[in-house]
C-alpha cells in the first residue's frame, strides 16, 4: 500500500508503527453552526482510508477533534445571547447527525478542545521550559519558530522567506513578539469570553496547540497518520509539528495526507458568492448517501467540483449498483443449491474485478478507479445472475456489498414511504388491471409518473422508484 506523503512529497510504502495497528489524527471541525460540504469531504475521504486499513486487517485507533472554543464561537454565541459552550454543544449534535447520515464512523475518540487544557497547559510550560516559547508583557505565550530547526518542512516553506512576509502584516497586540514569524500558544481573555487560569494570564489556548495535545494524550507521542484538508498545511499542521516535536523530542507523524479543495460550479465556495451549502441543505435534495459517492468519485487530492449535473449523475451511478444488490436479493427469493462448475469459473474472473479494487485502493486509495472496478464486477453480475444458483448469488451479493462498505456505500434501498394519494392511485391501478381495464391503468400509471414515481411490473409485483 502506497500513501503520498505530503512531508516528502511523494508516494511512500505504508509501514505502521506498530505492526497490525494504524494511529491516525484527522483534524475537525470549528462547531459554530451545520457543517458545510467542504467540511465533508476530508470526513468522507477519510472515513474511507479508515475503512480500508480495517478491510486490510489493520486495527485503527482513529481520533478526530472537535473544536469547542474558537473566535467564531464566541461572535455566535454573543450574537444568540448564550454562552459558547451552548452554541458547541448544540452543533457537536448537529454534525454528529450529519456525519451519521453521510455513514461517517464515529471516531474512536472525539476529543473536546475544552476537556484537554490542563494537557495544553503543560505542554506550553514544557515548551517555555525548554526554550522553545516565552510569555509577552500581556501574558500571551509566543512559539519560537527560530528554535526549531524544521519549521517549514511540512509546507516547504523557507522561514527567511516567511519572516519577510510577516514583517509587512502588522498585527495589532501582537508587538511583543521576538519574530514575526512566532505563533500563539496562550491567549489572554477579551471581556465577555470564556478563559481558563493559567500561570501566565487568564485566557485560552492558540489554536494549534490542541491538535498537538489530544493526538499526543490519545495515540501517543509518535503517529502514522495525520491528515486534514489542503488549507491546514501552513499554518495549522506546520504548527502543530513544532509544538509537538519540540516538546516530545521525536517525529510527530510518520505519513501527512491532505484532501484538495471543493469548488462549487468551478468557483471557490464562498457565502458571499452566494455558493454556500451545509450538508444539511444538500440532505434535503439528496440522499446523503449520493453526496458520499459523488465525494469519493476524485481522487482525494484532486480538486473536486460539486454541482448540480455531477451530483445527478453521481446518484444515478449510485442507483446502478444499489439496483443490482437489489436484483440479487430478488434472485434470491427463489433461488436453490450450490454452484455448478460455470459458476465457480464466474467466481474466479469476478475476482479480479476485486483485485482491481484492491490494486486502485494500494495505490493511495483511488477511489475514483475503486469504483470504476465496482461497476465492472455490477456488470458482470447482471449479465451472469439470471436462474443463477443460490451459493453463486450469495457470493456475489456478499462480495459486492463488501466493498461498497469500505467505500461506506450502503447497499440497502432506504424504504420510502408513499403519501397516501400515491399509495391510492397504484392500489387502483392494480385493480383496473385485474379487471382488465387496461386504458384506465395506463392513465393512472401516466399521472403517477408526471408526480415522479415510475411504476415496474415484475414477476414479484410492483416495484416504484422515483424518477
Amino acid at each position: 500500500m502506497k500513501i503520498f506523503n505530503t512531508l516528502s512529497r511523494k508516494k511512500e510504502e505504508f509501514v505502521p508503527l506498530e505492526e497490525g495497528k494504524v494511529k491516525m489524527y484527522v483534524c475537525g471541525p470549528t462547531v459554530y453552526n451545520f457543517i458545510h460540504i467542504g467540511n465533508a469531504r476530508p470526513m468522507i475521504v477519510f472515513d474511507t482510508v479508515r475503512r480500508y486499513f480495517e478491510y486490510k486487517g489493520y486495527e485503527v485507533n482513529y481520533v478526530s477533534n472537535f473544536t469547542d472554543v474558537d473566535d467564531k464561537i464566541i461572535k455566535k454565541a454573543i450574537e444568540e445571547g448564550v454562552d459558547a459552550d451552548t452554541i458547541s454543544k448544540r452543533y457537536i449534535e448537529e454534525c454528529k447527525k450529519d456525519m451519521a447520515m453521510m455513514n461517517v464512523k464515529p471516531a474512536t475518540t472525539h476529543p473536546l478542545a475544552t476537556e484537554e487544557i490542563c494537557g495544553m497547559l503543560d505542554m506550553i510550560q514544557d515548551l517555555i521550559d525548554k526554550g522553545h516559547a516565552y510569555t509577552g508583557k500581556d501574558g500571551t505565550v509566543y512559539f519560537r519558530t527560530k528554535s526549531f530547526d524544521g519549521y517549514g518542512k511540512l509546507s516547504h516553506k523557507n522561514l527567511e522567506d516567511l519572516q519577510s512576509g510577516f514583517r509587512e502584516i502588522k498585527v495589532t497586540g501582537e508587538e511583543d513578539k521576538e519574530d514575526p514569524t512566532d505563533f500563539v500558544l496562550w491567549k489572554p481573555k477579551k471581556d465577555g469570553e470564556p478563559y481558563w487560569e493559567s500561570p501566565w494570564c487568564n485566557g485560552r489556548p492558540g489554536w494549534h496547540i490542541e491538535c498537538s495535545v489530544m493526538s499526543k494524550k490519545y495515540l501517543g507521542d509518535s503517529i502514522d497518520i495525520h491528515a486534514g484538508g489542503e488549507d491546514l498545511i501552513f499554518p495549522h499542521h506546520e504548527n502543530e509539528i513544532a509544538q509537538s516535536e519540540a516538546s516530545n523530542g521525536t517525529n510527530f507523524a510518520k505519513y501527512w495526507m491532505h484532501n484538495a479543495f471543493l469548488n462549487i460550479d468551478n468557483r471557490k465556495m464562498s457565502k458571499s458568492l452566494g455558493n454556500f451549502f451545509t450538508v444539511r441543505e444538500i440532505s434535503e435534495k439528496y440522499d446523503l448517501q449520493v453526496l458520499r459517492f459523488f465525494m469519493l468519485s476524485a481522487h482525494y487530492r484532486s480538486p473536486l467540483n460539486f454541482s448540480a449535473e455531477l451530483m445527478e449523475a453521481s446518484k444515478n451511478g449510485l442507483e446502478r449498483i444499489l439496483t443490482a444488490v437489489e436484483k440479487l436479493n430478488d434472485g434470491l427469493k427463489t433461488a436453490e443449491g450450490v454452484m455448478t462448475d460455470a459458476e465457480k469459473e464466474n467466481v474466479n474472473a469476478a475476482k479480479e474485478y476485486v483485485q482491481k479494487f484492491e490494486d486502485a485502493m494500494d495505490d493511495d486509495f483511488n477511489t475514483a478507479d475503486a469504483i470504476s472496478a465496482i461497476f465492472e464486477l455490477v456488470k458482470f453480475s447482471n449479465t451472469t445472475g439470471a436462474g443463477a444458483s443460490e451459493e453463486y448469488l450469495t457470493w456475489m451479493k456478499e462480495t459486492i456489498e463488501k466493498l461498497c462498505d469500505v467505500l461506506g456505500i450502503i447497499t440497502e434501498k432506504k424504504e420510502e414511504i408513499l403519501d397516501s394519494e400515491i399509495e391510492d392511485m397504484i392500489a387502483q391501478r392494480q385493480q383496473a388491471r385485474k379487471d382488465k381495464n387496461f386504458a384506465l391503468a395506463d392513465e393512472i400509471r401516466g399521472k403517477l409518473l408526471d408526480m415522479g414515481i415510475v411504476l415496474e411490473d415484475t414477476r414479484e409485483g410492483v416495484k416504484w422508484k422515483r424518477a
